[in-house]
C-alpha cells in the first residue's frame, strides 16, 4: 500500500513526529514532523551514524557546537558526519517542517 510523505496528522501532535518509513537493518529511514519544536539550550546530538537530512516542507536552522549554523529551505539536504555535535535550533510552524531522515554509514 502506498503512503504519502505529506500526509500529516490533524491536528499536529505538540511534540515532534517520527516515523519509520524502513525498518533500521543498519540503514534507517525515517521522516520527521516538526511544527515549531528546537533541541532545548546547551543539549546536543553526538549520533553514532552518519545523517543525511532533506527538507521536503518549511524552514529550519541547524547549529553546530562550534557556533556556525546551516538555515534549510524546503529541497535543501545536508549531510551531518557521525560525532558531529549539532541541535535543531528552529523549525517553521507554519507550513511544518517535513524531513527525510537517513542514518547510516553514508561516508
Amino acid at each position: 500500500m502506498s503512503q504519502n510523505l505529506y500526509d500529516l496528522p490533524d491536528p499536529l501532535p505538540p511534540d515532534e513526529l517520527f516515523t519509520d518509513l524502513i525498518p533500521d537493518a543498519g540503514v534507517k529511514i525515517e521522516r520527521i514532523v516538526s511544527s515549531g519544536q528546537s533541541t532545548p539550550e546547551g543539549q546536543w546530538y553526538d549520533e553514532p551514524r552518519d545523517e543525511w537530512v532533506a527538507l521536503l516542507q518549511g524552514e529550519a536552522t541547524i547549529a553546530y557546537d562550534d557556533g556556525s549554523e546551516v538555515t534549510l529551505q524546503a529541497g535543501d539536504h545536508l549531510l551531518i558526519p557521525a560525532h558531529t555535535r549539532h541541535r535543531v535550533a528552529m523549525t517553521s510552524e507554519s507550513p511544518p517542517c517535513i524531513w527525510l531522515a537517513v542514518h547510516g554509514r553514508l561516508t
